[in-house]
């Protein structure tokens, strides 16, 4: 049964660009649609999530955590009554704008563009999907609807007071353009999207952690949500091999998580007597979450997963070579930009330094990991400082 306050198709608010509509799919289908077609969706394949490309072929890339992102919020907005589309296509669009080698990246870009404007993958996202993707005659971007771009950019909640922020200044001008009426919540189906985000990546690092040996089933014992959930499993399958354990382990953890938002947000829905769309937006508060009591179990997960992988040595390492790697191609395109492929080199050409560094950060910020290694091996005459791919 159809929410009364989910977003109806039928009724988007549209394209900034207007365009006939399709015969065959609703706007949020043609909008998820472009985004699964577009250069950034597929350069996920090979972008860091937590390990970098070569570190193992069974760890999540950054494409293979959207997929999994969309898929759980596709199922949480089914159950909701919400428009699935539209949270799968915020979903899949949510990390267009990464970096290669994740938050290594982004930390070092944010570096290097300090003087220049800042760095923001959020917005970066937007960029993405409103000026760098260059498919149509008519416009630049996707011209995604309303709706969509809405998710994009406040799928965590309101983001009127960032605007302020040098990183945030491109979303301050696509807003004097559309209006995404900044100051309010997003839709639920956006809010949908950005719990999935949690649930997917906590649950997959935890994953990952696990075949990657920076810590072992034991170390989880003590920790909230998954250290029961790992006791369940033995109690009800005694002796199994400790793969297919972790492997049910999450799965079932995923289970826990996404029932809580199920409750969570029929409570505040019943509370709240939203009647439409817009209501959810004039909420004070997120219409989709989790409970408190979730929530705490899930800010001791992630104190866990910080202190035994993000901060493991392994991943620091990694971490600090991907950095110095990105930073050296950043200087070097600042000081020789002869060097750039033809089409970045005519972007960059008679504009003030500002704009020539925003152009160099769109190629790097554009980069898969593998293409990183590839360019540093070209320009440097060098192995990269992470050693063979």
């Amino acid at each position: 049964m159809k929410a009364l306050f989910a977003e109806d198709p039928k009724n988007s608010r549209g394209r900034l660009y207007p365009e006939p509509q399709s015969r065959t799919r609703t706007p949020f289908a043609r909008d998820r649609d472009r985004i699964i077609h577009c250069q950034a969706f597929r350069r996920l394949k090979e972008k860091t999530q937590v390990f970098v490309a070569h570190e193992g072929d069974h760890f999540r890339t950054r494409l293979t955590h959207s997929l999994e992102v969309a898929q759980i919020a596709r199922s949480i907005a089914y159950a909701l009554g919400l428009d699935s589309d539209l949270a799968e296509t915020i979903a899949l669009a949510h990390d267009l704008g990464h970096p290669p080698f994740g938050h290594s990246g982004e930390e070092e870009l944010s570096v290097r563009m300090a003087p220049f404007g800042g760095f923001d993958h959020n917005v970066q996202t937007l960029r993405v999907v409103t000026e760098l993707e260059r498919r149509y005659p008519a416009f630049d971007g996707l011209n995604l609807t309303w709706e969509t771009l809405e998710g994009i950019v406040k799928h965590n909640g309101p983001v009127k007071g960032r605007l302020g922020e040098p990183a945030w200044r491109a979303v301050a001008e696509f807003n004097g353009l559309y209006d995404l009426r900044l100051e309010t919540w997003a839709s639920a189906e956006a809010q949908v999207a950005a719990l999935a985000d949690d649930i997917a990546y906590n649950n997959h690092d935890v994953d990952d952690g696990l075949q990657a040996e920076l810590f072992g089933l034991e170390d989880l014992a003590g920790v909230p949500l998954i250290g029961p959930v790992i006791a369940g499993v033995r109690a009800e399958w005694p002796g199994l091999e400790d793969r297919l354990l972790r492997l049910e382990a999450v799965r079932r953890m995923i289970g826990e998580m996404v029932e809580d938002v199920l409750a969570e947000t029929a409570r505040r829905a019943a509370v709240a007597r939203s009647s439409s769309s817009d209501d959810v937006r004039g909420l004070d508060r997120a219409l989709v979450a989790f409970s408190p009591d979730m929530a705490e179990d899930l800010a001791r997960l992630r104190m866990f997963l910080h202190e035994r992988m993000y901060r493991h040595e392994r991943v620091n390492r990694v971490r600090i070579q991907a950095k110095r790697l990105l930073g050296e191609l950043f200087d070097l395109f600042m000081r020789e930009p002869g060097v750039l492929p033809p089409e970045w080199r005519e972007r960059q050409m008679n504009v003030a330094e500002p704009g020539r560094a925003r152009v160099i950060c769109d190629y790097i910020a554009g980069m898969t990991d593998r293409f990183a290694f590839e360019e540093y091996r070209r320009l440097f005459q060098a192995e990269p400082p992470m050693g063979e791919v």
